[in-house]
């Protein structure tokens, strides 16, 4: 096979959909999909003005909710919502509204959580609560990126699963046959198999998620050059 040269707006070639509960005036809801867990630590990227990233910030702590490919609906009914009651100019060129109750809009249940303040999402097969442990900046090195996106790297300090995902005979383990998570690929929904339905996200074109460092590739030359 050949491989051919193109440039993709986005990267987002599949990763599980995480619903980020934090606390601060009120309780917040975010679904994400830009995070991977190393040993009992998240790493988690969201945008710096987000009303989580604030959330975050200020508390130090959030509980990582994962949805199977049954909340899907409930998930997409969070889209295009923001806990940020001044709506960032680029969201509200995306067609984002301000939100204050996240759980309310998306028929989701508030469970309490044992070590952190933020509620659990009782629906979520998965939800492991977690504090932050640092703070990375994202493109740092790049006058038009600097200060819009943050990695946060989160400890996790209690896990949380739903009976029916265990796998048989142990206490200590999920079972990959019972677990079916909520997978985003290039904003649109997947289980493990088909496509499951139409993503609300997808809606948005892809170029409004155009990064610098496209252009800037351009212009960087080949190695060995």
């Amino acid at each position: 096979m050949t491989h051919v040269e193109i440039e993709p707006n986005i990267l987002y070639f599949g990763t599980p959909v995480v619903l980020v509960s934090t606390a601060g005036d009120t309780v917040n809801l975010a679904p994400i999909s830009s995070a991977f867990w190393l040993g009992w630590r998240a790493i988690i990227g969201i945008g710096a003005r987000s009303q989580t990233a604030r959330n975050l910030r200020r508390t130090g702590e959030c509980v990582l909710n994962l949805p199977s490919v049954h909340e899907v609906d409930a998930v997409d009914r969070l889209a295009r919502t923001t806990g940020t009651a001044e709506v960032p100019e680029s969201k509200l060129r995306r067609g984002y509204r301000y939100e204050p109750d996240k759980f309310g809009v998306s028929g989701l249940t508030p469970a309490p959580s044992s070590t952190v303040a933020p509620p659990r999402v009782a629906e979520c097969p998965v939800a492991m609560e977690a504090v932050v442990e640092a703070i990375h900046p994202v493109a740092a090195d790049d006058e038009q990126q600097c200060g819009n996106i943050l990695c946060f790297e989160l400890r996790v300090r209690k896990v949380h699963v739903h009976d029916e995902i265990r796998m048989p005979g142990t206490t200590d383990r999920i079972d990959p046959d019972r677990w079916r998570p909520l997978i985003m690929s290039f904003q649109e929904f997947y289980g493990l198999g088909g496509k499951l339905r139409r993503s609300e996200l997808a809606q948005i074109p892809e170029s409004f998620y155009r990064s610098p460092d496209i252009d800037r590739a351009r212009l960087e030359p080949a190695r060995g050059a």
